[in-house]
């Protein structure tokens, strides 16, 4: 049987730190009165000496949690891979900025470190070792366009499997599962000109399978203008959607995922996510061994659509209500 705790990745206030509504403390303390005890740190965001941490960034951090009763989970790292303007980065250099990452991680107290996939499955057979060694888990982000059973992500589980080690696995993005297009995304398109007709048939193409050059041909064909093709890439890129999602590809990796990404886009006021079934995700997870963190991920950061503390407020309650726990429990 699961035990799923409810936390947060500090990313959800973007649009509040970026503008100065909220710094540090008070997204911390704000997280803490929604109801989540545990939270996920983007460090290239938050951490001012990134990818270092200063022991007066450790001291400032640690009293905060302490007063609101709020523990750092997971520190998520970013992996540039196109860091120099001439090359990629090589395999060593990503193991080497993966190794300072897992000693930052470690610094700030956290247990789970979110790696990107660029890094590539060797880089992370080789980082386990490490990973035992500061003790902190790493878990490669399952990222729409990808999935659990995508071909790149079983390059991961072979190596995963292979290494016999608990302290690499995954996390999976739940916006790989989504079965439609996202609000947001959708209605910013029509605010900026969309045709609703050109967006049905970019929906239509996707939800086809049809592949993205023969589609994207297809569109030109039809006339699309900037706004709608706009809206077509994110539909075949990150914020893609499947007719059938890989639910059954969550649950075969279930015993190497050290945490989750609670992504959405819209929740209604009857606590229903838009396009991403979390009625099929969480029952899914509750019904596994899965010990570990949901992070709730906001996503829409548009001025005129997004607002973080209604939604926030729907995705923990919509949660607590699939998983069947009392409103006003802390997990």
């Amino acid at each position: 049987m699961a035990d799923i705790k409810l936390g947060l990745t500090l990313y959800c206030f973007t649009p509040e730190y970026v503008k100065g509504v909220l710094d540090l403390e008070g997204i911390i303390r704000t997280a803490a009165e929604m109801g989540y005890t545990g939270y996920e740190i983007v460090a290239t965001q938050m951490c001012p000496d990134y990818p270092y941490v200063s022991d007066r960034f450790l001291g400032e951090l640690t009293a905060m949690n302490r007063y609101y009763g709020m523990e750092i989970v997971s520190y998520a790292a970013n992996m540039d891979r196109g860091l120099r303007h001439d090359r990629n980065l090589t395999e060593d250099e990503m193991l080497a900025r993966a190794i300072v990452d897992l000693k930052s991680a470690n610094k700030l107290g956290a247990t789970v470190m979110r790696e990107q996939y660029l890094c590539g499955p060797n880089v992370l057979k080789r980082l386990a070792p490490y990973a035992e060694l500061y003790n902190v888990k790493v878990g490669i982000e399952i990222h729409n366009p990808e999935y659990p059973t995508s071909p790149y992500m079983q390059e991961y589980l072979r190596v995963i499997q292979e290494s016999k080690s608990s302290y690499i696995g995954f996390i999976p993005d739940f916006g790989c599962f989504a079965v439609k297009p996202n609000k947001p995304n959708w209605d910013a398109a029509l605010r900026n000109g969309a045709r609703l007709s050109m967006l049905d048939l970019a929906a239509k193409l996707r939800f086809d399978e049809v592949p993205m050059e023969e589609a994207q041909k297809k569109m030109a064909a039809a006339g699309a203008n900037g706004a709608e093709m706009g809206a077509f890439s994110g539909m075949y890129g990150f914020v893609t959607f499947y007719s059938k999602p890989d639910t059954q590809g969550l649950k075969k990796i279930m015993p190497y995922c050290v945490e989750m990404h609670g992504k959405f886009h819209y929740i209604y006021e009857d606590l229903h996510e838009h396009s991403i079934p979390y009625e099929d995700i969480l029952p899914a997870i509750a019904a596994s061994d899965f010990d570990g963190y949901i992070m709730t991920e906001y996503e829409d950061h548009d001025p005129v659509s997004g607002d973080t503390f209604t939604q926030m407020a729907r995705h923990i309650a919509m949660e607590k209500k699939i998983l069947g726990l009392r409103e006003g429990v802390r997990r």
